[in-house]
């Protein structure tokens, strides 16, 4: 959630002015880790844990029309490893219900690790949740994964609905293709 359709790299820009009234230029923070993104250490940490954090992320550019659409060919879930910032799971319930109302309670998933879920597709901006995908895994693109390159990178909501629906049809046209005959003759190894 965090990251894909929150924009938590525009809040955490946004909180460090307003705390520290320094701008930082999101340039400055590729390829760091969110602890090493901002001037002063253990800000990030210190939004993370601060009510209303959450609850006020903006929305990612496209992210609400593209969920939609995806919504109307696909079973839609919404999955954050939430219980690390316990007062997160709140916040973050109101926020998907004003910004996602669309998406039934039902498929918001809150866990602690990622790698319990097992879906066809999964959007994510960390590599640790992408790297146990049973599907495909689609990185979208953070300041913090800018280095890495072992999944397949999207930069923006306006590209995804086109890259899974490709992706599905992709999938749909080898699972018709029969495997050649084997022929009962074959030599042994």
């Amino acid at each position: 959630m965090d990251g894909v359709i929150a924009n938590v790299e525009q809040q955490y820009i946004d909180w460090y002015e307003r705390d520290y009234g320094v701008v930082v230029d999101r340039k400055t923070m590729e390829g760091l880790m969110e602890d090493e993104a901002m001037p002063e250490k253990g800000a990030i940490a210190k939004f993370l844990r601060t009510p209303g954090f959450f609850r006020t992320l903006p929305v990612m550019d496209g992210a609400v029309e593209a969920v939609k659409e995806l919504s109307q060919d696909y079973e839609v879930y919404i999955v954050s490893a939430a219980m690390e910032f316990p007062l997160s799971l709140y916040e973050k319930h109101q926020w998907l219900a004003e910004h996602f109302p669309f998406i039934s309670w039902k498929n918001i998933v809150f866990c602690g690790d990622k790698s319990i879920i097992d879906t066809d597709f999964l959007i994510d901006d960390h590599c640790k949740n992408l790297d146990f995908c049973k599907g495909k895994a689609l990185m979208f693109t953070a300041f913090h994964n800018v280095n890495h390159s072992h999944h397949q990178r999207v930069n923006s909501w306006k590209e995804i609905p086109a890259i899974i629906k490709d992706l599905t049809q992709l999938r749909a046209k080898i699972s018709n293709i029969a495997p050649p005959p084997v022929p009962e003759n074959r030599p042994r190894w």
